[in-house]
């Protein structure tokens, strides 16, 4: 049987686009996020980016990623976001669509970080369900990836948790900004795993109390 390949012109993926959750709204880039990045991570630096295989430390190292993301925006292959927490209009966090694969009609999630006050709220949770939302059934994906580092069980957790099947590792995959050797564990949802995954998502969403954060 042959498959069609992702029929979306490269504009319409990488055109800015705003992802409305229950709890968030993911906003397209833009090159003043690099300050609000900046106030929102500064305090907490060490914990955020633990397990990036990148630098992260200084305001210069948010504006080069930034710059980073439009560049990547630009040959079609990510689409960045800021994660906006929707009652108070903070700006918490970060995450995209990365290494999209039209061909084959795949893409990833990743490059996601919190805030530290606003983790185990729901708010990560409810960004992925957006995501997978507008990859499943605007893009028309076959498959999303997520990865993580080997060592970072919390992230292997929390994938696991929104209904990604871990898939397999692949050793000494990175070499981080500390000369550490990664391994990396990946893990996919499918299409036709989606509707079960959606129904667990909403379900999950549905009973976190509302997020009272000032």
């Amino acid at each position: 049987m042959q498959v069609e390949p992702l029929k979306i012109p490269l504009l319409n993926i990488v055109l800015p686009v705003t992802l409305e959750g229950a709890v968030v709204r993911l906003e397209p880039l833009r090159h003043e996020h690099a300050e609000l990045f900046w106030e929102a991570a500064k305090n907490d630096l060490d914990d955020i980016f633990r397990w990036i295989p990148y630098s992260m430390k200084t305001p210069e190292d948010f504006r080069r990623l930034i710059d980073k993301g439009f560049d990547e925006q630009e040959r079609g292959e990510s689409v960045v976001f800021a994660t906006v927490e929707r009652s108070s209009g903070c700006v918490i966090g970060s995450t995209r669509f990365m290494n999209i694969d039209r061909a084959n009609r795949r893409v990833e999630i990743g490059s996601t970080w919190i805030a530290p006050e606003w983790q185990r709220t729901g708010v990560n949770t409810d960004a992925k369900f957006v995501m997978l939302r507008h990859a499943f059934e605007v893009w028309k994906c076959m498959r999303v990836e997520l990865k993580t580092d080997a060592l970072n069980q919390k992230s292997r957790s929390a994938i696991l948790r929104i209904g990604a099947k871990e898939e397999g590792t692949l050793r000494r995959h990175l070499v981080t900004c500390t000369g550490r050797v990664r391994d990396t564990v990946y893990f996919s949802i499918l299409d036709e795993e989606w509707a079960g995954v959606k129904a667990r998502l909403e379900q999950k969403l549905a009973k976190r109390p509302p997020i009272k954060k000032v």
